[in-house]
Parts: C-alpha cells; sequence; structure tokens
C-alpha cells in the first residue's frame, strides 16, 4: 500500500465550497481505512464504484492506490461534487510540481444512483450513511446492478455505527462480515448481492393527516416522508405569509414547505431547492403526489449559487445546525447570506431555528430587519424584510 501517495493527496484536499473550519477536514480515519482493505482485496484493473465519498478521498485515493479500470462515483450532495472536482484538479497541479511532469487529470465519473453508476462493478467503496433508509436504498441499488461477484465494503465512524446496520445489509447480501475497529472506524464486508425487486420501493409515499398531504422521501432525505417539529411550527405561521411572484423553499428537503404555500398561495410560482440530489427528486415527488407539479420547480444547487440576485420574492428556510455529524453554524449562516442576496427589495425571509441559535444578527445583517414572529420552548420564527439596495 503507497502510504506516501496517499498522505500527499491528503494534505491538498479542502472542503470548499463546502463550510470550512479549524475542526472540520476533507477526509477521515474511515476512508483511509476502506482504502487499505480495498488495496489487500482487489485486484488492479478492477470496475470501482465509490458511495458517499464526501470531499473526494475515496474516489482520488481510490485513483491513487487501487489501480482501477474505471471509477464511477455517486454524491448526494452537490457541493461534495464540487468539493471533488476542485479537488481532481489540486492534486494534479500537486503532482505536475512534485514529478516535473504533467500527469492526466484524474479520471472518474460522476453518476446518479441507479444503473449507470452501478453496472457491472466489481467493488463498491461506501462511505455509511446516517440513515437506515438510505443504506436500505443503497444496498437495493447495489444488489440489483452491481456484478453477481461483486464486493461491498462499507465503511464508517464505530460510534456512528449500529447493528441495524448489519441487519439492512443482511437483507440484500448473502454473507456480511464486519471487520476489525482501526482507529474508531470500522469496515464492513459485504458479498452475495441477493435477487432484489426490479424496480426500487423508495421514494416511500406517506399520507399526512393532519396537513392532508402525500410526503414522498428517498432515502436519504432530512427526516424522512416525516413532517419535522422545526416545519411543523413554521407552517402556522403560512396564514401571515405575503403571497409572492416567486416563492423559494430554501433546504426544501421532501418539499412540504413549499408544497404547503403553493397550496396556500395557488398564483405563486414556487421554486423548492436543496443541495441533497435525494431532498429535490422527493420534493417533485412530493409535488406530482398533491397534482402541484406545474406549480413547483426543483433545483439542486449550493446556497442558490444558479440563482440571480433579487430573483424572488419571499423565502422559507429552516436551516440546518450540522455539518456532517457535528454541530456548526456555517451552514445555517451560509443559507441565510443566500436568502439575502436572492431577495428583492421588500421581500420577505420567513426562518425557523433552534432557539439556542443566535441568528438574529446575521438575519439584521444579510437580510434587513428582523423581528420575532413567534417562540415555542423548542423554536424561534422570525420575519426578515429585505432593504432597499
Amino acid at each position: 500500500m503507497a502510504a506516501d501517495s496517499l498522505d500527499s493527496l491528503f494534505e491538498v484536499l479542502r472542503r470548499e465550497p463546502d463550510v470550512e473550519a479549524p475542526n472540520l477536514q476533507a477526509w477521515d480515519a474511515t476512508d483511509r481505512l476502506l482504502l487499505d482493505t480495498a488495496a489487500a482485496r482487489i485486484r488492479p484493473g478492477s470496475s470501482v464504484t465509490v458511495i458517499g465519498d464526501r470531499y473526494g478521498a475515496l474516489t482520488l485515493g481510490a485513483l491513487a492506490v487501487l489501480e482501477p479500470a474505471a471509477v464511477r462515483v455517486h454524491q448526494d450532495l452537490i457541493t461534495g461534487e464540487r468539493a471533488l472536482q476542485r479537488n481532481a484538479r489540486r492534486w494534479q497541479a500537486a503532482r505536475n510540481t512534485d514529478d516535473g511532469g504533467s500527469p492526466r487529470e484524474p479520471a472518474f465519473r460522476q453518476l446518479p444512483l441507479g444503473p449507470e453508476l452501478l453496472t457491472d462493478a466489481d467493488t463498491v467503496l461506501l462511505q455509511l450513511p446516517k440513515t437506515l433508509a438510505e443504506l436500505d436504498e443503497t444496498a437495493a441499488a447495489i444488489a440489483r446492478h452491481a456484478a453477481p461477484d461483486a464486493l461491498l465494503l462499507a465503511g464508517g465512524r464505530v460510534k456512528h455505527m449500529s447493528l441495524g446496520m448489519n441487519s439492512v445489509l443482511e437483507h440484500h447480501f448473502a454473507s456480511v462480515r464486519p471487520q476489525l475497529a482501526r482507529q474508531k472506524s470500522r469496515v464492513i464486508e459485504a458479498t452475495g448481492p441477493q435477487a432484489a425487486a426490479e424496480t426500487s420501493t423508495f421514494p416511500a409515499v406517506v399520507h399526512l393527516s393532519d396537513i392532508n398531504l402525500d410526503v414522498a422521501a428517498h432515502g436519504a432525505v432530512f427526516a424522512g416522508p416525516k413532517l419535522d417539529i422545526g416545519t411543523r411550527y413554521l407552517l402556522t405561521f403560512l396564514p401571515r405569509m405575503k403571497p409572492a411572484r416567486h416563492a423559494v423553499d430554501l433546504g426544501c428537503g421532501t418539499g412540504i414547505l413549499a408544497a404547503m404555500y403553493a397550496r396556500q398561495f395557488p398564483q405563486s410560482r414556487v421554486t423548492a431547492t436543496d443541495q441533497s440530489a435525494a431532498a429535490v427528486a422527493s420534493a417533485l415527488a412530493t409535488a406530482r403526489a398533491n397534482g402541484l407539479e406545474g406549480r413547483i420547480s426543483v433545483l439542486q444547487d449550493d446556497a442558490l449559487s444558479t440563482m440571480a440576485d433579487a430573483s424572488a420574492d419571499l423565502v422559507l428556510l429552516n436551516p440546518p445546525f450540522h455539518v456532517g455529524a457535528g454541530v456548526h453554524a456555517g451552514a445555517g449562516l451560509k443559507l441565510i447570506e443566500a436568502a439575502g442576496r436572492v431577495l428583492a427589495p421588500g421581500g420577505e425571509l420567513w426562518t425557523v431555528y433552534n432557539r439556542h441559535l443566535q441568528y438574529l444578527p446575521a438575519l439584521e445583517r444579510a437580510v434587513g430587519p428582523t423581528g420575532v414572529a413567534g417562540n415555542n420552548p423548542k423554536f424561534t420564527v422570525t420575519r426578515s424584510v429585505r432593504r432597499a439596495a
């Protein structure tokens, strides 16, 4: 195993355009353990698929040390896709400097979860997802499309792993063998893909009777097909919101806010946007399930980066307060700043957030005058009005 190759690669990796901070890095011990395990198990020339690579460590590491014939990769978050692309360019530049030559740009294909990603894959490297639903959808896709003798190496941090993950994998593979832990990470080896249904059972669709809405959810989407309590509280303020020519559900998840706003204000055009491919697919499925597909469009984007300035009249936001597995306010602040940019003068940002988070100064600074519309024991709802430029 060329440890020096991985060390030199990991040194150049960055998280951008995702949040960067001294306590956040672009690779972890699980990336290294997965690559070490793969190097001991697979032959050069294999067809490798990578799923869940956060910033490129697994994909570029596979190219550095596994000598694959091809690498295909699926990342749910668009920030991960863009980080991989940028890190590939950094790695190429570093190799040019070190070797004095001009090595080829790292070759990989970024693809959605499905047959093009997985057909005839010999080896799948998987960073274990946070939810069992996402693991179930992913494992089913691997079993359905990968080569009959495919090897799945699924890794994660021990503190985030559960016996339920073994059970999910056992549903889709004949043999599931957890390996010894190293540096608080562990790899599960799975072989013998089991016959699966021709089509996926995702997205799951559930009718929420209290809001009379059918909600669709792919495995990776936050809260699944349920109504999270922050969104539930923000929905109680819907009658106080204004009708907008263009409203945006920022960080849309399953698209509940977009659907309920579109139902409340039939003349409004609504965009549901999220960095997650699973989320925007879920939001589109939710719109279709409720007959709103002509009124709601979906956009996978990083904090509205492709949306024009002053192009929206209203933004709905239930910001995250986690970055990966750690608590960090940076993701929410990034979305608040994005909302301020895309709102036209006089436009409104309605935000719900955990009461312990100190977002009021950021809302005032990025958007404009902000008032507290309501509090309950857990959440604060604010209304910010975009000041004139």
